[in-house]
């Protein structure tokens, strides 16, 4: 590799903000784009999505993806159906899931703009998906599953190999050698101590790492998550209320399911009934019977949590969800309130000051479930003001992130430190406060990269 061809690290996103992962490296002779998730929360990140990829689609050689959740995967129907015609690389968790979760994402955005073609709700007429279903099952064929510790030769000489990151099933760390050269992407990184999950694989001797930030500038609750939802649970079904949890439908659906069978198995919470109204969470189940190697779950705990829910598939299930009334209680999709099932669920219901919004992690910030959470009670729905007059609780206990002191002690299994650290995929607070702990408490370089800024992997500044 001749000196102007030094390898190159581009961040395209996740910079400024929690979501739109999206890295590219560039070694000379070959480009692979790191994640290619969506932008969320406020309207100036999403409309990024909307923007041109700041590199031609074609000129890029390969897509590796950490893991499947949309703000590291939900942009890869776009960037196929633009002209990327080489093949994604992710794990098998990573693949199956990303069968759900990519056709779904496009289904909902042209749900989406019909709506708001029939409300007269766009400034665009008409209005228009990012992409389709249609766009999103032809973007699968570009998949090609790669395992954990097994090096893959991915051309320019660069080499990639997955290490388990826990947080969901199939996360992965993204270790990228490049002759000499080595940079590491944490993902997504799991707790230590998650219900479902196995803790993430200590970080190595690296030379470049690039770390998430989410809960770069805070502590998870010490509160028991299970014992904090069987207490919403028994005192909103004692008013007859219903309980709405926003859920991400991949990983936070089985623990917040993993939980009530746990409660119900020990009697602590009252024999309300249970619905799981989010039809790729329900998909989802056979995922994780299928790679028991990835998860914690004996096989006792696994089957009592898809016995403790009614599973609701049909729009006309939904529908009918809004007409039962309490006490129940309702898992469904989005878990931030971005789009999906649980919207028609919160206009419901949430007016009812009886009820119970559960938010079950970790909100954007720009997104409805951040506005709730910061106390903001009045929404804005498919075009509609929605009073929020119900009792409205956070349990950020549930997050599968790990917190600041996890990704710590995370980083202090490394041998020696990177030469350099950066910190994306965290609000500016939350990265800023991850960059300051990891200077003074490891003594590590470490800083906060802008958004489009490109670093050479030889010397980083």
């Amino acid at each position: 590799m001749t000196k102007h061809q030094q390898p190159t690290l581009r961040f395209l996103g996740a910079t400024d903000t929690v979501t739109g992962s999206r890295y590219l490296i560039d070694s000379g002779g070959k480009r692979v784009l790191v994640d290619c998730g969506l932008f969320q929360g406020y309207k100036r990140s999403r409309e990024r999505n909307r923007a041109p990829f700041p590199v031609p689609p074609h000129s890029i050689d390969a897509v590796v993806l950490t893991h499947a959740h949309l703000d590291h995967t939900g942009y890869v129907p776009a960037l196929v159906r633009d002209g990327f015609g080489g093949p994604v690389y992710a794990t098998a968790g990573t693949t199956d899931l990303c069968k759900l979760l990519l056709p779904d994402s496009g289904y909902l955005q042209e749900e989406e703009a019909r709506y708001a073609d029939h409300r007269g709700s766009s400034k665009h007429s008409p209005p228009l998906p990012l992409y389709t279903a249609a766009d999103a099952v032809a973007s699968l064929n570009r998949f090609k599953i790669c395992g954990f510790d097994e090096p893959l030769d991915l051309g320019g000489g660069m080499e990639l190999t997955f290490f388990p990151a826990g947080h969901i099933l199939g996360a992965a760390q993204v270790h990228i050698r490049i002759g000499s050269q080595s940079v590491h992407f944490t993902g997504d990184l799991g707790r230590s101590d998650d219900p479902l999950m196995f803790p993430p694989r200590p970080l190595g001797n690296v030379g470049v790492l690039v770390t998430e930030s989410t809960y770069g500038n805070r502590k998870h609750s010490t509160v028991d998550p299970e014992q904090q939802l069987g207490e919403i649970i028994t005192r909103v079904a004692k008013r007859n209320g219903v309980v709405l949890i926003a859920s991400f439908a991949v990983g936070r659906a089985e623990t917040l399911m993993l939980y009530l069978s746990r409660l119900r198995r020990k009697h602590a919470i009252p024999d309300v009934p249970v619905y799981l109204n989010s039809p790729m969470a329900i998909d989802a189940s056979d995922m994780y019977q299928r790679h028991p190697e990835e998860h914690r779950l004996p096989p006792e705990d696994y089957e009592g949590m898809y016995k403790v829910a009614k599973l609701s598939r049909t729009a006309d299930d939904s529908k009918l969800l809004n007409l039962r009334g309490g006490p129940m209680v309702i898992i469904s999709a989005s878990g931030m309130l971005t789009g999906g099932r649980i919207l028609h669920h919160v206009s419901a219901y949430g007016p009812d000051p009886k009820n119970a919004i559960i938010l079950s992690g970790y909100q954007a910030a720009g997104t409805r479930g951040a506005a709730l959470a910061t106390g903001e009670r009045d929404l804005r729905i498919y075009g509609d003001n929605v009073p929020i007059r119900a009792e409205v609780i956070q349990m950020e206990s549930l997050s599968a992130h790990a917190d600041a002191d996890g990704i710590l002690a995370w980083m202090r299994a490394a041998g020696t430190a990177p030469r350099m650290t950066y910190i994306t995929h965290g609000e500016q607070d939350a990265s800023d406060a991850l960059r300051c702990r990891i200077k003074h408490e490891l003594g590590w370089r470490a800083r906060v990269p802008e958004h489009l800024e490109q670093i050479s992997l030889e010397e980083p500044r």
